[in-house]
């Protein structure tokens, strides 16, 4: 009898964690070499390729950013800007990665001041600063994205700590721009596409955020989620766009509740909620990153403002899940940031020491 109960419950448990990895997916954490594990410290992934090749950044023990990449086969580089400083979060962030492993970011000098870079396979590099940014810190060139043919997007601080979009083609050459009404343009959510298409926040003198998108002739096109709020820290906020168009995001409503939206290359944009989410300030759900085939990435913040990660398929399907060793405290969790065209996300997990952890989620 004993024999036979034992059978059944490890059956049981056979089949909750098949469930559990069905729901969950295929989880694999890392931390790349000298990352601290201190509160703040650790691993922050931003982007993953079709190769399943990770670009991101760590932060060491003594809060040093340094830049990495990370191979499909789990192999890590790692890398420092010249010039980059060694102080309280200076160093080198990394960003954005193309195919041929191409690498866009920028670097924090000893006196706080950002400059962009390009890193080539070889490891090679180039530096710039667009024209206009400020020396003072806090002020310079952000550098956030880049697309196949190797135009990057950004945006830079002047000496009024102004900030102003950029684009920078392969030649060298930068433009910047300023949505109409921008009091502001947001550096890290800048992103672009193959068609040389950016998607942009920019705030307005009021301080509400709103969504555009710049095609490559230069044309801006503004945009405001249907139900976004007007008030300060409130509006829409797009974080990047797909090679078909299609730009995930969040808006905050006039509660300060956030909701996802997906808006297409056509304009039509669609929200979800994920059902779990809490419905207090700063509650609610954020869409990340989306594939070219309608799958997206995002969080959702729960009641107890633990962050969760999260699946959305071309129907409508949300799942969601949780990396091994993720806190379950407020201000700790999953967080996915980006997705491969095979469905590959790839993003931090905090801890209960709120130390950050990368990790990649198979379907």
């Amino acid at each position: 009898m004993r024999r036979i109960s034992f059978l059944i419950f490890a059956l049981l448990a056979c089949l909750v964690s098949v469930q559990w990895v069905q729901a969950q997916g295929e989880i694999t954490t890392f931390d790349a070499p000298g990352a601290g594990t201190g509160p703040a410290q650790g691993t922050q992934p931003e982007q993953i390729t079709a190769a399943g090749t990770i670009v991101g950044y760590y932060i060491d023990g003594n809060n040093v950013d340094h830049g990495f990449v990370r191979s499909s086969h789990g192999k890590f580089v790692t890398f420092d800007m010249p010039g980059g400083g060694t102080g309280y979060h200076q160093g080198t962030k990394a960003f954005g990665i193309t195919q041929s492993g191409r690498i866009v970011g920028f670097y924090i000098d000893a006196n706080g001041v950002r400059h962009g870079y390009v890193r080539g396979p070889d490891g090679k590099f180039a530096t710039f600063d667009a024209l206009g940014a400020g020396t003072g810190s806090g002020q310079g060139t952000f550098a956030a994205a880049i697309n196949a043919a190797g135009t990057i997007s950004g945006q830079y601080v002047d000496a009024n700590d102004v900030s102003h979009g950029f684009v920078r083609t392969v030649d060298g050459t930068i433009t910047s721009f300023d949505p109409p009404g921008s009091a502001y343009t947001s550096a890290d959510i800048l992103a672009i596409n193959s068609a040389g298409t950016i998607a942009v926040q920019y705030f307005d003198s009021n301080n509400v955020s709103h969504g555009a998108v710049r095609a490559a002739d230069g044309t801006i096109t503004t945009f405001d989620v249907p139900g976004a709020g007007t008030g300060g820290g409130q509006g829409t906020t797009p974080y990047m766009i797909n090679v078909v168009g299609t730009m995930p995001g969040v808006y905050a409503d006039a509660n300060n509740v956030l909701h996802g939206f997906l808006r297409g290359a056509d304009g039509v944009i669609t929200t979800f909620d994920v059902p779990e989410a809490g419905t207090a300030v700063f509650q609610g759900t954020i869409a990340q990153a989306t594939n070219p085939s309608d799958v997206t990435v995002g969080v959702y913040y729960d009641s107890n403002y633990v962050y969760h990660g999260l699946v959305r398929a071309a129907d409508g399907t949300i799942t969601t899940f949780d990396a091994p060793g993720a806190g379950t405290v407020a201000g700790s969790g999953t967080n996915s940031y980006s997705v491969s065209p095979s469905g590959e996300a790839t993003g931090f997990y905090s801890d209960s020491n709120f130390s950050y952890h990368g990790f990649v989620r198979k379907p």
